[in-house]
């Protein structure tokens, strides 16, 4: 149910390095992201989110502290209970198949959660009935009839999301029942006007029913204070006043049969309302994570008056409930509050909302069908700088930022010098710096950089970096290492100008390594480097041996993104089908399929797609053609002559690029690990697998 994906340094910890980082002042901190609801895929929006923490958490981890990031799916509500009818499902089997895919999706674009999970768990039962108890306990919870909303047609009672109308305070149209997003306001749904029903269409009526409430106004005082504290951004704590002042009310957290979730304890049809047990799944997930780990404990993160940290990211759309109703629940029923609350704006693509019709609204697996997922993070780190302002991504810029910052200027770097170092050093670096005022102000740069990245002005960490980039081109382009080389008494200089590049190529990537974490990787392996430090930054290389140069990124193509927004508009190269499927199938379904061994005869890479390679395959008895998503994992010539598994008998399918006749089979996790068959595998074309 869960998945486990922390870095290796944090996965490597153990109870001795715990009391050394206590002991040497390094900060043990939790991070979340909001939970995704388990009502369609991951796209943009949901991944700004996901890219801004995960460079935080990566950051703070190559300072060495023990970061630990946990998130989990939301599941609960009507709209589960409705969606996993539609499909034919039970709800458990709807919120564990997208909880894969979410996880899946997270996961390609190098999102490092130690653990994925889904408020539809044990531990999250265990601690909402606990929280509720104690809250009930400390005199928080009281019951209370009135009027809700209710479908006459669907016969239920309308969640918030299941019902709009006008704004109660500015009349904005088309409005969900819980707040505005014209005016900010937050009301009860039965406050809109004009209201109506997104399950049926029809005009809600009130009706008579008992509810809980917490008493969210005993704590006006206490969030005053916690408010203008550095708990959250300023904007955000001037918002936060001003629903303050105008008074809070008692909020409602039960919800009535039928719905999906967990029943509040003493009654047989009130169940939590979602945002009750929603943000408690950062404590469930956090504490499935440390049942797995003897070297973190629970408690040392929750307890009040504790010195770890817990820090939340969010959209400003859910900021009433992180900043207002979540940290009172935490001080009535006896836990710490967070440490900070750090709130993004909206995702927009060329100046206006996504939209599926436009091809913008894109989901991330349409993406990564095309684009490298490191583009986006890069281009997210551009546009962060830490405030609550809406990111809107033009799709010329993208192109241009990353090609320039990256490509040209800061790979550029190793490209042009790499080959000098292997060719005058035989891959020794030249022991001592050619121009030690290029390398005091790139490893100067440091602590400014770490600030900026500290305080989620990524923008401004970006800005620097490529500024940093341009002086190291103005440096190789001032000695031009090119010329040198052509006279054998300047050898030395050459590879002296070359080694300073690559000293310098080295501090960038150190800086970058939490935006491009693949690349990063790469640079590990380029430099012969076990990792990389943010200490690396201030620490020169010497007569060091480096590896051979292999291109680490490549320019990114208009036509590329122009393939993308038009799969989204078809809704992506390889969708799933959305027809209800079943979870299981019998051995006479698995005997229909026909697994040949076949051999690739060629392959090419495919104009447009970022993953896709063109195979022909040899069947034995025949030759087929299909694309794959493998690119990850082998250049085009290293495949020809390996041995694959294919589906034989898989229906054609008439894809942009043309028909694939089959599917090939591999093994491994994804990314550079995909494995196919060695040419000497004992196998031949055409051989049946059983």
């Amino acid at each position: 149910m869960q998945t486990e994906r922390g870095d290796e340094y944090s996965r490597a910890l153990s109870t001795a390095t715990v009391l050394a980082f206590v002991m040497s002042g390094r900060r043990q901190i939790l991070v979340t992201s909001a939970l995704p609801n388990t009502n369609g895929s991951i796209h943009l929006g949901h991944l700004l989110e996901h890219i801004q923490t995960d460079i935080w958490v990566r950051f703070q981890r190559i300072r060495g502290h023990l970061c630990t990031y946990v998130c989990a799916d939301d599941t609960h509500g009507t709209g589960t209970m409705l969606k996993a009818e539609e499909m034919k499902l039970s709800p458990e089997q709807l919120i564990e198949r997208l909880r894969t895919e979410h996880a899946g999706d997270f996961q390609r674009f190098l999102i490092s959660h130690d653990n994925y999970y889904s408020t539809h768990s044990e531990e999250n039962r265990f601690h909402s009935e606990s929280i509720y108890r104690a809250l009930d306990a400390g005199g928080y919870i009281f019951k209370q009839s009135g009027e809700q909303l209710y479908d006459p047609a669907r016969k239920l009672f309308l969640a918030d999301r299941f019902v709009k109308g006008e704004c109660p305070r500015c009349a904005t149209p088309d409005q969900y029942g819980d707040n505005c997003e014209a005016c900010g306001a937050t009301y009860d749904a039965k406050d809109l006007k004009n209201p109506r029903s997104l399950l049926s269409g029809a005009t809600p009526t009130l009706r008579e029913s008992e509810h809980y409430f917490f008493d969210l106004p005993q704590f006006t005082d206490m969030l005053k204070v916690w408010t203008k504290s550095n708990a959250v951004q300023p904007e955000v704590g001037n918002k936060l006043a001003e629903w303050l002042e105008s008074g809070l009310k008692a909020w409602d957290i039960s919800r009535d049969a039928p719905y999906f979730g967990f029943l509040i304890p003493g009654t047989t049809d009130k169940y939590f309302y979602v945002w009750m047990d929603a943000p408690i799944g950062y404590l469930a997930s956090f504490d499935n994570y440390t049942r797995r780990r003897n070297d973190i404990t629970f408690d040392d993160y929750w307890r009040p008056g504790a010195t770890t940290e817990v820090h939340h990211f969010i959209g400003k759309d859910i900021v009433n409930f992180h900043c207002l109703f979540w940290p009172a629940v935490l001080e009535g029923s006896g836990r710490r509050k967070p440490t900070r609350v750090h709130v993004h704006g909206f995702v927009t693509v060329d100046g206006t909302k996504m939209s599926k019709s436009r091809g913008t609204f894109i989901n991330a697996g349409t993406y990564l069908e095309h684009l490298n997922p490191e583009y986006l993070r890069y281009y997210f780190a551009t546009k962060l700088n830490g405030t609550v302002d809406d990111i809107d991504m033009n799709l010329d810029d993208f192109v241009q930022r990353v090609n320039s910052d990256l490509v040209g200027k800061v790979v550029n770097i190793a490209s042009r010098c790499a080959g000098f170092v292997a060719k005058l050093g035989n891959g020794v670096l030249a022991a001592d710096q050619h121009d030690h005022a290029l390398w005091n102000e790139v490893s100067g740069a440091s602590e400014d950089i770490a600030a900026h990245y500290e305080s989620g002005d990524y923008a401004k960490a970006m800005r620097l970096i490529a500024a940093l980039a341009d002086r190291a081109n103005q440096y190789i382009a001032h000695h031009a290492p090119w010329n040198l080389a052509k006279d054998a008494a300047r050898h030395t200089e050459a590879l002296a100008v070359a080694s300073q590049a690559i000293n310098v190529f080295k501090v960038l990537m150190v800086y970058l390594s939490p935006v491009l974490p693949a690349t990063a990787a790469k640079t590990t392996e380029f430099l012969a480097l076990p990792g990389l430090t943010w200490d690396d930054a201030t620490r020169t290389l010497g007569a060091h041996r480096i590896g051979r140069f292999e291109p680490l990124l490549t320019r990114l193509e208009r036509s590329s993104v122009d393939a993308l927004i038009e799969a989204s508009k078809q809704g992506g190269e390889t969708q799933p089908e959305t027809k209800p499927t079943t979870s299981e199938i019998d051995i006479d379904d698995f005997h229909k399929i026909d697994l040949r061994v076949a051999k690739v005869l060629k392959a090419e890479t495919v104009a447009g797609a970022d993953r896709l390679l063109k195979l022909e395959l040899d069947l034995g008895d025949s030759t087929r053609q299909v694309f794959a998503g493998i690119k990850s994992a082998y250049a085009p010539e290293a495949l020809v002559g390996r041995l694959t598994v294919v589906v034989a008998n898989l229906k054609p399918r008439q894809m942009r690029f043309g028909e694939s006749q089959g599917m090939v089979l591999a093994a491994g996790p994804g990314g550079r690990d995909i494995f196919l068959l060695a040419p000497d595998a004992g196998a031949t074309p055409g051989m049946v697998v059983r």
